[in-house]
Parts: C-alpha cells; sequence; structure tokens
C-alpha cells in the first residue's frame, strides 16, 4: 500500500471520528431543545402578553434577575432560536439531498 492510500484512509478515519462525535452532541442538542418546547413556548407568549407588561411595572428586590422583563432579551433569543432553526433546515436539506 502506498503513502497515498494511507494517508487518504487515515483523513477519513479522522472525519469519521468527528462526524460521529459531531452527530451525537447534534443530538443531545435536539434532545435538550425538544424538552424545553413547551417552556420556551410559555416564554414566548409570555413576553409581550399583559401579564409582562404588568410585571414591568413592578418593583422587584435588586437582587432579583429579570432579563425577561427586557424588550431585547427574549426578542433576541426568539430571533437566535428562528435563525438556528433555518440554519438546521437548510442543512438538513442539504443532507437529504446527499449534498454534503
Amino acid at each position: 500500500m502506498d503513502e497515498k492510500t494511507l494517508e487518504r484512509i487515515e483523513r477519513m478515519e479522522a472525519a469519521l471520528d468527528r462526524s460521529i462525535a459531531a452527530t451525537e452532541t447534534l443530538g443531545r442538542a435536539l434532545d435538550e431543545m425538544e424538552a424545553l418546547r413547551e417552556e420556551m413556548g410559555a416564554l414566548f407568549r409570555y413576553y409581550g402578553s399583559e401579564d409582562w407588561f404588568a410585571d414591568r411595572e413592578l418593583t422587584l428586590p435588586p437582587e432579583t434577575k429579570a432579563g425577561v422583563l427586557s424588550e431585547d432579551l427574549v426578542y433576541d433569543e426568539i430571533s437566535a432560536l428562528r435563525d438556528e432553526a433555518f440554519r438546521m433546515l437548510t442543512l438538513a436539506t442539504e443532507i437529504l439531498r446527499d449534498r454534503l
């Protein structure tokens, strides 16, 4: 066996190892997102609701974490999640069409 063939096999083996690891990581991330769907839906419905506007008027203790009452954090998360969803859809379509 020549050196070029061995190098190719080693490159492909490394690609396989990285692919397996990435697929496992992706699977865990998708499991986490699926588990959070109901909670995220509640958060996204809360944002901009009557309760959200009422809660923004409250005087909270200074140590209370309340980024959810800001105008930007939830909106930015909704936007980021949608951007990642489109990215997943694009990648999934390419994978299913064998355009890796």
